[in-house]
């Protein structure tokens, strides 16, 4: 061994790992150069680069997050996105990056905004927003120099509208609806006389994705489980027939099949059309990984693929092409290697990194990545998760980390808090437990409604297995989670309450009736897909809510929320923190009043964290 080996692992602060910053959601400008957001204030804001590891230009200085930014086509002007405190209520503004101005371009705060993209030649933006009717969305044209009422309503929704993109010509916009996670129909808008014609019209739960606009117009690609699929395949709409057929796809993934898949295959996760260059990428996520395949369009429906690129093993996604198609812009991350913007050369697959987001100080390969297992659960099957163990002697404590969604998938990205607690002797298990997302539609819907709480049956499982693991201490264990996941901690602790030695309960669900009650008009028809209806399902939903379980827990919880959180509203935090301590359980609870649903501030990141570690170290 030499010295090297057998010096000791630099340690590092809370604060230090959350000052890790990322770089993402790239956008190619007319010019080449690159908008992206960047985290380096504390919050995301929009950049600039024009070339790879040249000095970043910062163009916005806001408080609050800045949620996506965009290249006009053909001017070298910007939209971006940003809510004001986390409520989602998402704003549209215009910037002049040579001047530093910025104007509103929606001023309705009261109204979500859901960006829809420019046109082609630059002088008009789509959206759709619920101004009219909280609960629904509908489809927004308006001139690149108005605000607000300026905008022309094109259609109205009944539902959850996202448009994606405007058609070669600037005739059309493609919408979606989604009624699900698992059930989205795809229409043709014509913007002149406000038409629909609905391309997916099906039975029962289709899954109808990240549609895009063939070269010609006369195409629309997209991702989908139509038919007797069971994972999601990537397809076209032949628009002068409707007839929706696959498309040949290259690779061989024998070797690693969907063992949660009846089909055994993979998810085609999202995929993205140059129209002048007639290329394409799409996405494959083989167990969380992505596996990216490049493409051009000769003929309708034929890809002829082009060089892999090469990307460090993990997640990447956030296509942007440039003004020719011959380089597109992606944001990759992995499970050790902090999140940044790549741009990769179509022809060779040539890659390169473009944005340093710095990792404060802290050196990478002090970053530990995952072991993909396998875990037993109590029907037999095999459910997927990443466990990430510090290299010390010994047993450890182990934290659950679950995932929310319900119809979501823990992956092998970066995380600076995950790290952190891998570098102070924690080993992190990701979970990714029935209804979770990327292994199938039959998987996905395993814990639909009544089956809710086979998926905590699952966490069980998980426990069971880490005890026999010989790097666990079984008396160490945590529940952790945020959101649906943080619902997860909660039911875990009331229904194996002997299992855990704490509970960190991040913006989480307490009570399935009041949530529903009071979560955003806008959420509250796609919840109740997924977990039950208020009219049907109430007695069920009042059954497995944690609130109405309080009395078996017996560890101590730790409960944080934002006070604007408009998807899980505060009042779920403050009835399980009242209930938990009638029944004399130790615990605390932490409310920031400038946040929503999560946590997106530095200052107020670090508090958490470190009150989190705080009380970890007391309890654990």
């Amino acid at each position: 061994m030499t010295d090297s080996d057998a010096r000791p692992r630099p340690t590092f602060d809370i604060d230090r790992y959350l000052n890790i910053r990322s770089a993402y959601g790239a956008s190619f400008g007319p010019d080449g150069t690159l908008a992206f957001l960047m985290d380096t204030t504390g919050v995301p804001q929009v950049w600039t680069l024009d070339a790879p590891g040249a000095w970043p230009e910062q163009h916005t200085f806001f408080d609050e997050r800045v949620t996506f930014v965009s290249w006009s086509p053909e001017r070298p002007e910007l939209v971006f996105g940003m809510d004001e405190g986390g409520n989602e209520r998402e704003q549209l503004f215009a910037l002049t990056p040579s001047t530093g101005e910025s104007r509103a371009l929606t001023a309705m705060p009261e109204a979500k905004h859901r960006w829809g993209g420019w046109s082609h030649d630059g002088e008009r933006i789509a959206f759709t927003s619920n101004r009219r009717d909280e609960a629904v969305f509908d489809v927004y044209v308006q001139g690149r120099e108005g605000a607000g009422d300026d905008a022309r309503l094109v259609t109205e929704g009944d539902g959850w509208l996202t448009l994606d993109g405007w058609s070669p010509d600037d005739s059309r916009l493609l919408v979606t609806e989604a009624y699900s996670n698992f059930d989205q129909d795809v229409s043709v808008l014509d913007v002149e006389s406000g038409e629909l014609r609905h391309l997916t019209p099906h039975e029962g739960s289709v899954r109808y994705q990240s549609a895009s606009w063939g070269p010609d117009g006369e195409n629309v690609y997209l991702v989908t489980d139509d038919g007797d699929a069971d994972t999601l395949y990537l397809a076209r709409i032949d628009l002068s027939t409707g007839e929706l057929s696959p498309v040949a796809v290259e690779g061989d993934y024998e070797d690693r099949p969907n063992r949660n898949s009846p089909d055994g295959d993979w998810e085609v996760d999202g995929v993205a059309v140059d129209h002048d260059a007639r290329r394409l990428v799409f996405s494959r996520n083989v167990d969380g990984y992505t596996e990216l395949t490049v493409g051009e369009l000769p003929a309708p429906g034929r890809v002829d693929p082009l060089p892999t690129p090469d990307l460090p093993p993990g997640t990447a996604g956030g296509v942007s092409f440039d003004d020719a198609g011959d380089r597109f812009a992606l944001s990759a991350s992995a499970a050790a290697d902090n999140t940044n913007v790549h741009v990769v050369d179509v022809r060779s697959g040539e890659t390169e990194r473009w944005t340093r987001a710095a990792t404060a100080g802290i050196p990478r390969d002090t970053f530990v990545g995952p072991e993909l297992v396998h875990y037993p659960t109590f029907d037999g099957r095999e459910i997927p998760a990443y466990f990430s163990v510090p290299d010390t002697e010994g047993t450890v404590p182990v934290i659950v980390d679950i995932h929310g969604g319900p119809e979501s998938q823990r992956r092998p990205s970066f995380s600076a808090t995950k790290q952190y607690f891998i570098n102070h002797g924690y080993a992190v298990f990701e979970p990714n437990v029935r209804g979770s997302s990327g292994y199938g539609k039959a998987y996905g819907h395993l814990d639909d409604v009544e089956n809710r709480m086979d998926s905590v049956a699952d966490i069980e499982a998980a426990v069971e297995w880490l005890h026999d693991h010989p790097a666990v201490d079984p008396d160490r264990i945590v529940a952790m989670g945020g959101s649906y996941g943080g619902f997860m901690v909660l039911a875990a602790l009331t229904e194996y309450p002997d299992l855990w030695a704490a509970g960190v309960d991040i913006v989480g669900i307490a009570n399935f009736v009041t949530f529903l009650e009071n979560t955003g008009d806008w959420r509250r028809k796609l919840r109740e897909a997924e977990y039950g209806s208020l009219a049907e399902d109430r007695e069920f939903l009042e059954r497995i809510s944690p609130i109405n379980n309080i009395e078996h827990i017996a560890t101590p919880l730790f409960v944080l929320h934002g006070a604007n959180d408009p998807r899980v509203p505060v009042s779920e935090a403050h009835q399980i923190v009242e209930e938990a301590r009638d029944q004399g359980v130790p615990v605390r609870e932490l409310v920031f009043d400038d946040e929503g649903h999560g946590f997106s501030k530095l200052e107020n990141r670090i508090e958490a964290y470190r009150e989190i570690v705080a009380f970890l170290d007391e309890h654990v």
